[in-house]
């Protein structure tokens, strides 16, 4: 079983950035691909981003709604995922989590992770 944490949410303006973490109990995160998802209540989850295990231009993944603004990398000395969040729009709000996958086929399917975070709330407010 792998504990995730995630770090970095908080109260933000429009256009400003955020740098979300996700650190694992064990050391062994850079064994996992590793994907953001957030969710705003009353709706479904959606996939943010996910980088492969190879951390290696093509292997990491954006939705249309981030691609541009979010850039999602790994530190595997630090045993961290982070996303950087540039240019937030008040849409970005929700609370967002960090999800490990052993394997990965479709980056953007939450059922193909195996551990997740609490979740870390990013508010884009003036």
């Amino acid at each position: 079983q792998v504990h995730l944490v995630e770090s970095g949410g908080g109260l933000v303006e429009p256009g400003g950035t955020l740098r979300l973490s996700c650190t694992a109990s064990d050391d062994r995160l850079a064994e996992y691909a590793i994907g953001w998802f957030r969710q705003v209540p009353g709706q479904e989850r959606e996939a943010v981003s996910s980088i492969h295990v190879l951390d290696m231009p093509g292997y990491t993944y954006y939705s249309n709604s981030v691609k541009g603004r979010f850039t999602i990398s790994r530190d595997n000395g630090e045993n961290a995922v982070y996303l950087q969040m540039n240019n937030l729009k008040p849409e970005d709000t929700a609370l967002y989590y960090c999800a490990a996958a052993v394997t990965l086929f479709r980056w953007n399917n939450e059922d193909e992770y195996d551990y997740w975070g609490q979740g870390t709330q990013v508010t884009v407010s003036l």
